[in-house]
């Protein structure tokens, strides 16, 4: 059954997560798939393991809580956000496989406009070399087997984050999603300890030097995550 795109443009945050957990809630096995990708205006939102101390300033921007997992981020416009409404247990695939395919989802969409990204141990998400973007050279913090089995305290050097992830499953079906930051006004991430690490430098394609449309950067993501998504 393929997934069903719905490009929604610019839409409430809070309706839209609405919409996303009425559509989970009433999910039949034969309920398609669908891929919601839109655009919010300025607000921050804040997980599930969020601390309210890593709210520095927010000012004007309102804060929503919600039931995704993570801690804070900031969604505004120019950010191309997707939303994969999945049955896992109709695709064939477990949370951390599904965690590991929409983020290949996003390097292979940055890497399509020339641009490396990179996983990092211990930190979901996807991260771009600062000096070098488009630099091939595996990184020394990339996720790597321990064997202690415990996750690796992360490490952001000469890194920025272009991508945040967090996501929610109710009775094996996805909602919530993956953020991609194309040409946004970055300064309210500075008001926030990203996704809970103070300090994390948080980038857009713009400010490494790839200038984009939206619109080019949502087909291309679109076209990934169905790809990847598909059982």
């Amino acid at each position: 059954m393929a997934i069903a795109l719905h490009l929604r443009g610019r839409v409430d945050y809070l309706a839209t997560v609405q919409a996303m957990q009425d559509y989970t809630a009433s999910r039949t096995p034969e309920s398609p798939d669908a891929l919601w990708i839109c655009e919010h205006t300025a607000l921050y939102t804040q997980g599930l393991a969020g601390k309210s101390d890593h709210i520095l300033a927010p000012g004007d921007i309102p804060v929503h809580p919600t039931n995704r997992g993570g801690q804070v981020t900031f969604h505004g416009p120019g950010q191309v956000v997707a939303y994969p409404l999945i049955d896992l247990q109709r695709a064939g695939y477990y949370v951390k496989e599904y965690v590991y395919r929409v983020e290949e989802a996003v390097i292979r969409t940055l890497a399509q406009l020339g641009v490396t990204g990179h996983r990092v141990g211990g930190a979901p998400g996807i991260y771009v070399r600062l000096d070098d973007p488009g630099s091939h050279a595996l990184l020394p913090q990339r996720p790597q087997k321990r064997e202690d089995g415990k996750p690796p305290t992360p490490d952001f050097e000469g890194l920025g984050k272009i991508a945040a992830l967090g996501i929610k499953v109710s009775r094996h079906c996805t909602y919530h999603g993956v953020a991609l930051n194309v040409a946004m006004d970055l300064e309210p991430f500075t008001r926030i300890n990203p996704c809970g690490y103070a300090g994390l430098r948080t980038v857009d394609l713009s400010t490494i030097g790839v200038h984009t449309t939206w619109t080019e950067a949502a087909d291309l993501l679109s076209q990934q995550l169905g790809l990847l998504l598909a059982p």
